[in-house]
């Protein structure tokens, strides 16, 4: 990608923000999980025992409900080992794409690449 200004390099673009936004949820949901789960053990009280044990279960069901999600619109392939290695390479090469950018490119002019409104 020589010019990230360039509106024909955002096509895909909100596909990649999905899946990125989806995963991260998907991560965050599971560490809450595991804080939740080493928060339940450590608790003595009954009460706040049965407030933990209702907030892991809906994480644990948040969690399944993400994951179903990226399956279904193929953004996590479980069962198919190959199919996310190439989902994975795909996602390191974006990253590796979006690194190499040149954030202040010389020509910042953009006149005419948008469309503008027609002047009354």
């Amino acid at each position: 990608m020589q010019d990230y200004l360039d509106p024909i390099n955002s096509v895909g673009m909100p596909e990649l923000t999905d899946l990125g936004l989806a995963l991260e949820f998907l991560l965050t949901t599971k560490t809450g999980i595991r804080n939740l789960s080493i928060a339940l053990t450590e608790t003595a009280s009954p009460a706040l025992q049965k407030i933990l044990r209702t907030q892991l279960d809906v994480m644990v069901d948040l969690y399944f409900e993400i994951s179903e999600l990226m399956v279904k619109k193929e953004w996590l392939k479980p069962y198919d080992l190959a199919g996310q290695k190439e989902l994975d390479i795909k996602s390191a090469e974006n990253a590796i794409n979006i690194a190499q950018l040149d954030l202040f490119p010389k020509d910042m002019n953009r006149k005419g690449m948008f469309p503008t409104s027609p002047k009354k």
